[in-house]
């Protein structure tokens, strides 16, 4: 038969304690939080970077954060131009701290001022009209 072992609830909340603190409960200290909270800011900026590239190339931009659950958050941009694209985050914060770093304007749904904007080619009609038909 197995041992099972009582575990005493305030030993428990010393333990998460730890944890919450940095130590890894070896005495260490855990820097995987660090880790993630460095490599979340770095893709953030890198989506920075890409969310400025667009919007010099369209003469500015506009947005909106869509949650798409567990393969993150897409940021849907327009141009001024109507040129539009988007881009994936891992994380809705990671999308929010990016369109800030980027100075986006974001938007709450993409609601017909934003669509208005938006200027399709014969290449979105035929893919839609494709769909459509079967396609």
């Amino acid at each position: 038969m197995a041992e099972t072992q009582q575990v005493d609830p305030s030993d428990q909340s010393d333990a998460d304690e730890s944890v919450r603190n940095g130590e890894d409960g070896r005495g260490g200290v855990n820097r995987a939080p660090d880790r993630r909270a460095a490599r979340a800011e770095r893709r953030a900026a890198r989506l920075a970077r890409s969310i400025a590239s667009f919007a010099q190339r369209h003469g500015g931009a506009e947005g909106q954060l869509a949650y798409l659950g567990q393969a993150g958050t897409r940021i849907v941009l327009v141009g001024e131009d109507g040129g539009w694209g988007d881009l994936v985050a891992p994380t809705y914060d990671v999308a929010r701290v990016a369109a800030e770093k980027a100075g986006l304007t974001l938007h709450d749904s993409f609601d017909g001022d934003l669509a208005a904007k938006v200027r399709t080619g014969p290449y979105e009609w035929k893919r839609m009209a494709g769909i459509q038909l079967g396609g």
